[in-house]
């Protein structure tokens, strides 16, 4: 889509936390109406849909929408958009009662390019293996991801996350 549209999405969102929960509707009008203006068939409108159902609560409501957005191409359009929309559909599956979908859908991401979002992939693949009762695979995670941002221990830190899924101590 063009910068103009794009700006005006970006400024939609940076009103949303300022946004009191009775007017979530209110917002996702206003998400509706720039959705609107897109071409048919666009994966960014049920992205930026369900981003705003997600937002104001509605796991449910979002995760067909996330889908949708991933089945039109949205990784193809901006795979950093595609990425977020597989970090945050794997959150609403996990609220939904569907976490090992979750799993499935992220593990992936684990070996892909690197990016910003990598802790972000970490941190909801760890909230999902722990909803599976997996927490010493998302403990790994989690200390595996946070390790290389301590200004000491990052190879202690490491070596216990990996001491995690291996089931051995190690220091």
């Amino acid at each position: 889509m063009n910068k103009d549209w794009e700006d005006r999405v970006t400024a939609a969102w940076a009103t949303f936390d300022d946004c009191p929960e009775e007017r979530a509707a209110d917002f996702r009008a206003v998400i509706d109406a720039l959705v609107a203006e897109l071409p048919e068939g666009s994966p960014l409108g049920p992205f930026e849909q369900a981003c705003a159902w997600d937002s104001t609560g509605h796991s449910d409501k979002a995760a067909p929408l996330y889908r949708q957005a991933l089945a039109r191409g949205l990784s193809e359009v901006s795979g950093y958009r595609g990425r977020r929309a597989k970090i945050q559909l794997s959150s609403s599956l996990r609220n939904i009662g569907q976490a090992a979908e979750g799993v499935k859908l992220l593990t992936p991401e684990l070996d892909g390019p690197s990016d910003e979002l990598d802790d972000a992939v970490r941190a909801c693949l760890a909230l999902c293996l722990s909803s599976l009762g997996r927490d010493r695979e998302g403990l790994s995670l989690v200390l595996g991801a946070l390790a290389p941002h301590l200004p000491r221990y990052q190879r202690s830190m490491a070596n216990y996350a990996r001491a995690l899924v291996a089931d051995e101590p190690q220091g």
